[in-house]
């Protein structure tokens, strides 16, 4: 079990050095101007995605997957493409905000430009 939380940690390391700013959930939901329950039906319907962090843990969602008060363009379908490929939530966003010089820039840049082609084929990809 420590050897399981250890791990949980290290990717909760890796992601605080790739995502730099963090909303907790009655930030998003008032950037959204919703309700924090809107927001947590937000998450449940793979539109945002969040992760414990801090101490206390408290749930928070990449700044970056918000674009103008809504979620990024196609980020829906890129989260059930990667989650049903058995990618969890760390695992999910540590890969959207990773540098890929062949897209070029993270997947989370290309989608919140509206380009969802490429992200989606490499999402398929890794979910096989």
């Amino acid at each position: 079990m420590n050897e399981l939380r250890d791990e949980q940690t290290d990717d909760q390391t890796s992601l605080e050095g790739l995502i730099t700013e963090w909303l907790p959930l009655p930030d998003v939901a008032q950037a959204m101007d919703i309700e924090v329950s809107q927001v947590r039906r937000l998450i449940e319907d793979a539109a945002l995605v969040a992760v414990r962090r801090g101490e206390p843990a408290v749930r928070s969602v990449p700044a970056e997957l918000l674009v103008e008060g809504q979620p990024a363009p196609h980020l829906a379908g890129t989260i059930i493409l990667l989650r049903d490929g058995g990618f969890t939530d760390v695992e999910l966003l540590t890969w959207l905000f990773t540098a890929d010089e062949t897209l070029p820039g993270r997947p989370i840049d290309q989608l919140r430009a509206g380009q969802r082609g490429e992200v989606r084929r490499r999402a398929q990809a890794l979910a096989l």
